[in-house]
């Protein structure tokens, strides 16, 4: 099985797009690629692709559903309640249909519904993460302000590039500490193992799918 993470983005649209994938080595995941600037065209080419060759999970950093009436969804008040538990920021956790998300909402909607319509969809295991809580859930009180700051500060992008290799992340380069965009990817791989591979388990997950909110959530 394949591992891939995607940092969907907002109205920045192919510019902040960024696509990690891993393939399992004995104990942890290994990087095989990373594509950047990645448009919808080029992500549903490379998951068919690796589907066509075996299994894929995908673990999406964007919303791949919205509550009928708008407002939060079930799982984004759980996950947000989850975040706050670990000392995190719950309010990067927002609503679908908010204006800033909207473009976001229907980017992850229409992939997804894409990707599983195609006849190799039969190999695609598809999970809404969170990266900031795949991080900040796991690196530890001692290192928390770096998961609050990656985002902004090199320095914390730096310490979050180094903690990857301590969970099972290996051969990432260099250059991923550059952009949060391309951290938030590999991080989002780490979210869809633990969710995917049935000797790990993810921090948290919403599994009380249903036609409107087909996708199970996790970090």
């Amino acid at each position: 099985m394949k591992f891939i993470g995607i940092d969907l983005s907002g109205p920045a649209n192919h510019h902040d797009t960024v696509m990690t994938v891993f393939e399992p080595g004995e104990t942890s995941l290994v990087f095989e690629n990373i594509l950047l600037e990645a448009s919808d065209e080029i992500i549903v080419s490379t998951i068919m692709k690796l589907a066509t060759e075996g299994e894929v999970a995908i673990g999406i950093d964007a919303p791949l559903s919205y509550q009928d009436g708008g407002g939060d969804r079930p799982q984004d008040k759980g996950l947000r309640q989850c975040m706050k538990e670990f000392g995190l920021s719950g309010s990067s956790v927002m609503p679908p249909t908010l204006t800033k998300m909207v473009y976001l909402t229907l980017r992850g909607v229409a992939l997804t519904r894409r990707v599983l319509a195609d006849p190799a969809a039969s190999n695609i295991r598809i999970v809404e993460v969170h990266p900031g809580a795949a991080i900040g859930t796991r690196i530890g009180i001692e290192n928390i302000s770096h998961a609050l700051h990656y985002k902004k500060e090199l320095s914390s992008r730096q310490v979050v590039f180094e903690w990857f290799s301590t969970v099972g992340l290996d051969g990432i380069p260099a250059m991923v500490s550059e952009n949060s965009h391309r951290i938030d990817a590999c991080a989002a791989a780490l979210a869809a193992w633990h969710w995917a591979d049935p000797n790990k388990q993810p921090t948290w997950v919403w599994t009380e799918t249903s036609p409107p909110h087909p996708f199970d959530v996790c970090c």
